[in-house]
Parts: C-alpha cells; structure tokens; sequence
C-alpha cells in the first residue's frame, strides 16, 4: 500500500487548481467539485494513470439541493451528481461532485470507463431525472417505464396519502402490460444469427432459484447462454425517499428492511454515520456489544445463504439441519435484543439497553456447539464431487473485473484480494480483535462458497472474544444528541424532562453537514451517506448496497454457461432482492 498522498494537491498540480473547489465534509473524505466538461478527463485520470489509482468506482448519485438551505463552501447547485471512488492502494476515498442547473440535467456518461457506472447512472436518471449522454440503455431502473415523475425530487409525494387513489382502468393495464414486453433490440441483442434463431427465456419473477422477485431475461442459443438482462425494482419500496420523512432515531427500523437476512448488521453503518455527523463518541462496551451481534448476525445470514445455495444445485439436506441452527442465533438475538429477524437494537449513540443476565453463557453455548457442525457441512457440502462438479469453474471473474464491478466483500476476496473493511479500515473496535481473511484464488461460485464458509469460522472466533474481554461501562455515550437520551437524568427538572420528550418524539437535531460510513456487511459493503441540513430528518439519505452492484455482474459472469448454471451462479452471489432494489 502506497502513502496516502494529498490526492487535492496532485489533481490540483495535474490539471491546475482552478479547476477544482474544495468542500470540508464532517468524515473527511477528499471532496472537490468539478466542471461538467472536465469530469471524464479528471476520472479517467484517476482510474488509471494517478499513482496508486481510485480503480473502483464505489458508488454514484445524486442530491436534490433546491430546498436545502445550509451549504457553505459550495458552488450554486439545483442538483448535484456525486461520484465516489476508492483506491485500493492508497485506502483512501474520493468524491466528486458536478454541479447541474434545473434546466441543464445533463452530464456525459462514464460507462465506457467504468462498467459499474450503467446501473448506478440508469437510477440516477430514473430517480432524479439528470440525462447521461452516451449512456446505451438510458431506461428506468427501479421504478417502471410508465411512471410519471422522478421520486427523488423534492417535490415528488413522500407518502400515498399526497396521490390519489390508485386506479387501474382498462387502457392503463394495456399499457402497463405493454411495457413489460421484452425487445431484444433495445439491448443491442438479435433474434437470429446465421446458423440459428435465439430464445428468449423469461427465468423469474417468479422461479425459486431467484431467490425473490427477480426477472432475467435469457438470450439462448439452445441450452447456452448467449446474454441475458436482469430486471431489478418489483422489491422497490423508496427507502431512500423514507429517509427524507423520518427522524433520524425513527428511521432505524428501515433500515434493518434492506439486507433484511442482516439483522442488527443493517443498524450499524446508519448509526456511525449519524454519529459521525453529530459528533458522537460511543463507549468501548458499545463498540463490542455491536461488533459482537454483527458477527452473530453475519453467521445467520450465511446459514441461509449455504442451505439455500446447496439446495439449488440439488443438495436438499442441508438447508434444514442449517436453518435449525439459525433459530438457536435468534434464540440468542430474541434474549438479548427481544426481537429475531429484525430487532432495530442499535440507537444513536449506543445499544437500546444492556445486555441481560446469563447472556455470557447463552452466548458462548453457542460458539462451542457450531464448529463441529461447520466441519459436518463442509463435508456435506463443499466436499461434495457433485456440488464441485456444478460450482468449480462456473461463474468466474477476474480480481480486475471483480474491481472494475464494484465488487466487495466475499465476491472479491474469491478472486485472492483480502480486502475486508474491518481489517483495513477498522470500525467499532474491530481493530481489538484476532481473525483471519479467508481468501481463494478462482473467483468462480466454488470460491465464493469457500470464502463465505471459511468466514462463519472467524466470526465465531470474534464473538468468542467479545464475551471473554467485554468491557464495563455504559451501553450509551453520555452525549445530549444521543437517542433515546439516558432515562435517569429525566426526573432532574423541567428543562431535562422537555429534552428527553423531544429526544423521543422529535429526535435529534442533527448539525448540518455529509457524511459517509461503510462497513464489511454479510454480502459486501453497505454504506450510508447521509446529508444533513440542521434538521430532525436527514435531508438526503443515500444508501450504498452491496447487492446492486454484484447483480449487474449477471450478464457477463453467465454468458457462455447453460440455464442450469445459471441457478448455481445466483445461489453464488448472495444477493437479497430489498439489498437491491431498497
């Protein structure tokens, strides 16, 4: 890893400081914003001839800045398009932001430079309307081709009750039913080639080896694939746009909807970046309280992944005997968070309430029962010559494609990267705990199975360590924005009894300001950049999943392979469809 080198300074050298404005931002990441005519040559030079150079392309949106009224040291905007970038080498974050007049929403696509940018700019044209220039297939994303309006507007409805009633009239189903009409020639696909007529094979959205509400439209020349499209948004529920109607304590509950197989995992990146914003430093038995019921959650969620994946390739055993070990996690999340799937535990500031009596020991019952079962199903499972015979070799992709993608997580540690966001960027204390990265080198869906498989053995070594080193202390920072705030100082006075209504019904006032956090989720990176404008709701709330970018990989991980391992390289992502759509 190179120095993290002033990386404003350089581009400000390279194409001259004028061409740049620099914001300070509450995390701190480098953020300069760029000319609408300069933006391709400022990325292009970035991903590939800077030292150490930002070769992913780690997420990109938009901010509706019309109705926002704190923005110091920004250029005037009525939309802002952000580019993230990450380097590897530098561990560094990068973001750029171009500047757009409501009556100028244009900007030039960066598809040809990046192959992740097609789905992040389809959203961002789908949501807030900005056309990209170059970009082959400018259609909506998440929301349907006959929707009038882009939700992410500000003056687009929040809630049902600001639209009127629905009403589905003859002529509107026609249409509606039009639109969902696949044509080839939109995505650059032919019906024939010289020698024989292709077939289109809708797989979804109603197949179980999609896993959810999941289309993908086939292109086959007999049992092979020659293309396909995925079609992603029947799961869309605009979280993002809750955001902008929730308090900041009361959005928590939606968030744990996303990864919804993530639990108390879907809190923590939400809660650091609020807590980023606010200033906030929780004490070391929070960190370890949450570092330890991520951890539990991240085994819960590969129990489901490995049944399931096993079970799509014809293993049907194991999904039972793994789903039965995921109720003794929730036995322990139920004791401990009074919830199982989605207990909304985390707060601003802290955990919702201590740990109860007898939790050690519950705890570690566990962690002493699983390792023999784990041995059990590698034997079962990934020893198995019909599972290798069905997953090795299928499914591939390249360290520099699994980058170039905006892979993370397992997916990218499969192709021999030990990139982890708890090792390399470590958070909530994780800095104070022994594990290993498990890596693999072929990056095919046997891989991503070792690497997931080989996780749930060092979660298990983390949750071990949690419980024998818990630290003493609070469960909450004593911090006058943490929430709910701390129930004995409420019977002091008037005065503290008011703050602690507001603080419950109201929420915190969150200074104004941007921030960013992403942590090592159970399929990737998941990230929150939330935009604050001095308010009791974020103004905007983006939310990064690791999913999204993974799913957009389909077409060219299955071209080549047939229609049944097409079912193994699905299994083999790990995606969940509200990951995806949000």
């Amino acid at each position: 890893m190179i120095d993290r080198l002033d990386i404003v300074a350089e581009l400000g050298s390279r194409f001259g400081h004028e061409t740049f404005q620099v914001q300070p931002t509450r995390d701190e990441i480098p953020t300069l914003w760029v000319s609408r005519d300069k933006l391709r040559e400022v990325v292009g030079y970035l991903k590939t001839d800077a030292p150490g150079p930002y070769k992913m392309l780690y997420d990109l949106t938009a901010i509706d800045e019309r109705t926002r009224t704190h923005r110091p040291d920004q250029p005037a905007s009525d939309f802002t398009v952000v580019h993230h970038l990450l380097s590897f080498d530098r561990n560094q974050d990068l973001r750029l932001k171009v500047a757009l007049s409501e009556t100028d929403l244009r900007l030039p696509s960066i598809t040809d430079i990046w192959e992740s940018a097609s789905w992040c700019e389809r959203e961002v044209y789908d949501m807030f309307g900005i056309k990209f220039e170059g970009h082959p297939h400018l259609y909506r994303l998440l929301m349907p081709r006959t929707w009038k309006g882009h939700p992410l507007r500000k003056e687009h409805p929040a809630r049902a009750t600001e639209m009127g009633p629905f009403q589905l009239p003859d002529e509107k189903q026609d249409a509606e039913q039009e639109a969902l009409h696949f044509r080839p020639e939109e995505w650059g696909m032919k019906r024939e080639s010289e020698t024989s007529e292709f077939m289109f094979l809708n797989l979804g959205p109603q197949h179980p080896g999609t896993h959810g509400v999941l289309r993908i439209i086939l292109q086959l020349d007999g049992e092979e694939i020659v293309d396909c499209v995925p079609e992603i948004g029947f799961h869309h529920r605009g979280a993002e746009k809750m955001g902008e109607r929730q308090s900041w304590h009361g959005f928590i509950p939606y968030t744990d909807r996303i990864d919804y197989l993530g639990g108390v995992m879907n809190n923590l990146p939400y809660c650091l970046a609020v807590e980023k914003l606010a200033g906030i430093q929780v004490p070391e038995r929070v960190e370890t309280i949450r570092v330890m019921m991520c951890e539990l959650f991240r085994i819960a969620s590969h129990l489901v992944w490995y049944g399931t994946f096993a079970q799509d390739v014809g293993i049907m055993s194991p999904v039972f005997f793994m789903f039965n070990d995921r109720e003794r996690i929730f036995d322990i999340v139920r004791a401990v968070c009074g919830g199982r799937m989605h207990p909304s535990w985390f707060r601003i500031g802290g955990v919702a309430q201590d740990l109860p009596n007898g939790w050690d020991k519950l705890i570690l019952d566990f962690v002493n029962y699983l390792p023999a079962r784990l041995v059990e199903w590698e034997k079962m499972v990934m020893q198995n010559r019909l599972f290798k015979a069905r997953t090795q070799g299928i499914g591939a992709y390249t360290l520099e494609q699994a980058i170039d993608w905006g892979v993370t997580g397992p997916g990218l540690r499969a192709c021999g990267c030990d990139w982890d966001f708890r090792k390399k960027r470590p958070y909530s204390g994780y800095q104070r705990f022994e594990f290993d990265i498990p890596t693999a080198t072929r990056g095919d869906c046997y891989d991503r199975g070792l690497v997931r498989a080989a996780e749930m053995e060092q979660s298990l070594r983390i949750v071990r360590q949690c419980v024998e080193n818990m630290p003493t202390g609070s469960y909450k920072a004593d911090h006058p924005l943490t929430t709910p705030p701390l129930k004995e100082k409420t019977m002091r006075d008037i005065e503290t009894l008011i703050t602690h209504f507001l603080g419950v019904s109201w929420g915190p006032v969150i200074p104004p300001g941007e921030a960013f956090v992403g942590i090592e989720a159970t399929k990737g990176n998941n990230g929150y950049y939330l935009v604050s404008d001095g308010s009791t709701m974020s103004y905007r709330t983006r939310i990064r999943t690791p999913s999204f970018r993974h799913m957009q990989m389909l077409p060219m991980m299955s071209r080549g392979a047939t229609v049944a391992d097409m079912l193994a390289i699905i299994g083999s992502i790990d995606f969940v469809l509200a990951d995806i759509d949000r």
